[in-house]
């Protein structure tokens, strides 16, 4: 039985309640895996435990980090300096990855972006190159070997105003760039800034999107126009849309056949079909925002904002079967398994 069976037999269509058990109800998959989350508000990388919820080790950083990426060899995490607390937070933010040891957790070095500010999107490719977006200079920035670089190697406009967030082709050559005051979705080329970009408008505020697995299809949260949207990855055409009913704040792929977007509004998690259909919806105990997923296993790591808690998630059966506190604002995270 696929997992897309288990959960349509579970009753496609349903809203399930998301109460949270101990963090040692995860399954037992999670024994010894650790979960690297950005706590945006305290201003910290922390490390844990998933099945004890353990807190292994913090990593204080300067105000506000936001978005982080982990290397191939999970030996570095990179993380964007946003410098304020929100998208609509006045001030011109940082301008810094700050790149964190994960054996020793520790900050190994920062990289200054400077006059690049606000460092938001993060992206790494199948060759461990690394891309920042500068959301106020509306660029993309590029270090090819970011363990060791000291400033970036390119930079490439996007075209877009208030860049926020990307998506990534694996091999690093397309690059799908929000932006949040144009209502535009921008393809540029990292490698290439002779390239012009090529622009959607697939609603409004469109802030999350990923790519299909065969990366043809661009699927993209439209938050204030309450939509998912599928956009040829090519072309940038809009293929397909449909309404939500809440503000779709994340959008991820889970296989060839199912996406996993989180709601800011309803406070769910929703399965749904790469056609936009929704399949099920789960309820959480609190504001989801970004989610991370096991490589191997079918779980999901959530952050919940207003509760200061990840909530541990078993996608075949849409439960919540595990969960712990973290400080304040948990964000985006990594989880590291035990066994790679």
């Amino acid at each position: 039985m696929t997992r897309r069976t288990v959960i349509k037999a579970a009753g496609a269509g349903v809203l399930a309640s998301g109460a949270a058990t101990s963090a040692r109800g995860a399954s037992r998959a999670a024994e010894g895996d650790t979960l690297v989350v950005v706590e945006k508000s305290s201003h910290a990388v922390g490390f844990y435990d998933v099945a004890s919820g353990r807190s292994l080790g913090t990593v204080q950083l300067p105000d506000y980090p936001h978005e982080m990426v982990v290397d191939s060899r999970r030996r570095f995490a990179y993380v964007g300096h946003y410098g304020v607390r929100m998208a609509s937070t006045v001030g011109e933010g940082g301008a810094a990855v700050f790149v964190i040891d994960l054996v020793g957790r520790a900050l190994a070095r920062t990289i200054d972006t400077r006059p690049f500010r606000r460092i938001h999107g993060m992206g790494i490719d199948r060759d461990d190159r690394l891309y920042a977006l500068s959301e106020e200079r509306a660029v993309l920035l590029g270090f090819d070997d970011p363990a060791t670089d000291g400033a970036p190697s390119r930079a490439v406009p996007t075209h877009g105003v208030k860049t926020h967030l990307f998506t990534l082709s694996h091999d690093g050559e397309r690059a799908y760039v929000t932006g949040l005051l144009s209502h535009t979705v921008s393809l540029v080329r990292p490698h290439d800034a002779a390239v012009p970009p090529l622009l959607v408008t697939p609603g409004q505020l469109p802030e999350s999107s990923c790519l299909s697995r065969d990366e043809k299809t661009l699927f993209v949260g439209a938050r204030k126009s309450s939509a998912l949207v599928a956009v040829d990855a090519r072309t940038m055409e809009v293929r397909h849309s449909r309404k939500t009913g809440g503000d779709p704040l994340r959008v991820y792929t889970l296989d060839d056949e199912r996406l996993l977007a989180t709601d800011i509004t309803a406070k769910t998690l929703t399965v749904w079909s790469t056609d936009l259909r929704p399949i099920r919806s789960l309820r959480l105990d609190g504001t989801p925002a970004a989610v991370s997923l096991h490589p191997s296993e079918p779980l999901a790591y959530v952050s919940l904002l207003d509760t200061d808690r990840i909530a541990v998630v078993d996608l075949d059966r849409l439960a919540v079967v595990g969960g712990f506190g973290t400080q304040r604002e948990p964000d985006s995270s990594v989880l590291l398994p035990a066994r790679p």
